[in-house]
């Protein structure tokens, strides 16, 4: 366990207060309307410095360490819904971690500095409709036109990207092949020749706005590059860890309190003459979850202590999201299965639960490329 201090525990009754009462109230209208007011709600916490926590203070972040990150997470999965968390990920934990490490001063004063104190929304532009986990597979292409790169190409289940005040493009920027002669550019989203070509229907996340988006000759100048020319896969990839790690923290507090919630109705739920709680059955299973889920909680705290130490955290991440999404199916399937008739209703947190946790085992990576990652880390890959 993580040593927290006084200062962490004060975050975190911060940011939970925050969200029962700030957000939790809004969940069903934004759920009903599939669409969160992204500009009010990060602004909101922009002023309450939730979005750049390990931030440069130059740039309006808060020098924190790792551990306010995790606590944030923690908290936001614990939201009525997964939306929150999805789409503040995105702001503060995926498409802006190339641009503090890499981008340049004038980058960060222009893109970085609006995002953290919720003025500007920004969204990170990698899956392709033939290139998902296949990151080396991407087509979008920034040709170099004097100063400027001109972009042709589209991208797809782009989170934010309806709001999207810039976007953290991965784009081809040479002629080599596979993973070489990537770069990410900045593009802002009131661009000339960019199009949220249209507002994607999604299973779950709902409130969560996911576009298809079209790059025709795109303008955008050379210097809105983060970090060297070339080296975008690299970066993305290390972008990605950081996501992994933001779905793990998430997940194991929203799962905690999914089988909180369930305990709570089956003690109250009376068949047979007695509550369903006293099924040996449902006890067992309920307390094989909630194990479960606690390894996974400690494992996350693993994954933050090594990433605090300096540790490379490829390996702790992957095995992280790999274990979140397949537990959360298992943990949203059986709360809706104990709740029984009632469970199946939209009228249920249940229904909302399972729609939402089971886009864990496909975004930031697929359970087969988490998979493929160990292999090749462990060496059963040939």
């Amino acid at each position: 366990m993580p040593a927290f201090t006084p200062e962490h525990l004060a975050f975190r009754r911060m940011v939970r207060e925050y969200v029962e009462q700030e957000i939790n109230p809004h969940v069903d209208t934004w759920e009903d309307e599939e669409w969160m007011p992204l500009h009010q709600v990060f602004k909101q916490m922009g002023d309450l410095g939730l979005l750049g926590i390990e931030y440069d203070p130059e740039y309006g972040g808060q020098g924190a360490d790792h551990l306010f990150t995790v606590i944030l997470a923690e908290e936001l999965g614990r939201a009525n819904h997964g939306s929150i968390g999805m789409a503040v990920g995105v702001q503060a934990d995926m498409a802006t971690p190339s641009l503090h490490k890499f981008g340049s001063h004038e980058l960060k004063e222009r893109y970085l500095a609006p995002a953290i104190a919720g003025d500007m929304v920004c969204a990170i532009a990698v899956t392709e409709p033939d290139a998902g986990s296949d990151v080396a597979g991407i087509k979008t292409r920034a040709t170099r036109d004097g100063e400027d790169w001109v972009l042709n190409g589209s991208k797809m289940y782009i989170t934010n990207s309806l709001q999207a005040d810039w976007l953290c493009v991965l784009a081809r920027t040479s002629e080599e092949p596979g993973y070489a002669g990537m770069s990410q550019i900045i593009v802002p989203g009131d661009s000339a020749g960019f199009e949220v070509s249209r507002k994607l229907d999604k299973l779950g996340m709902r409130a969560s706005d996911t576009g298809l988006l079209s790059f025709t000759d795109v303008r955008v100048g050379v210097e809105n590059t983060i970090g060297l020319e070339g080296m975008g896969f690299q970066q993305q990839m290390a972008q990605f860890v950081v996501e992994r790690m933001w779905a793990a923290y998430s997940s194991a507090s929203a799962f905690e309190l999914a089988l909180r919630r369930t305990r709570d109705y089956l003690k109250e739920r009376v068949a047979f003459g007695k509550p369903l709680l006293k099924n040996q059955y449902i006890q067992y299973r309920l307390a094989e979850l909630a194990a479960e889920v606690d390894m996974l909680k400690h494992y996350n705290y693993a994954t933050a202590e090594a990433y605090m130490r300096g540790e490379d955290p490829t390996r702790f991440a992957t095995i992280a999201k790999l274990k979140a999404g397949r537990l959360g199916r298992e943990v949203a399937d059986w709360c809706l299965q104990f709740h029984g008739g009632i469970g199946y209703m939209e009228e249920t947190w249940t229904t909302r639960f399972l729609r939402d946790n089971r886009v864990a085992s496909i975004g930031a990576g697929s359970d087969e490329t988490m998979l493929q990652v160990l292999a090749r880390m462990d060496g059963y890959w040939i």
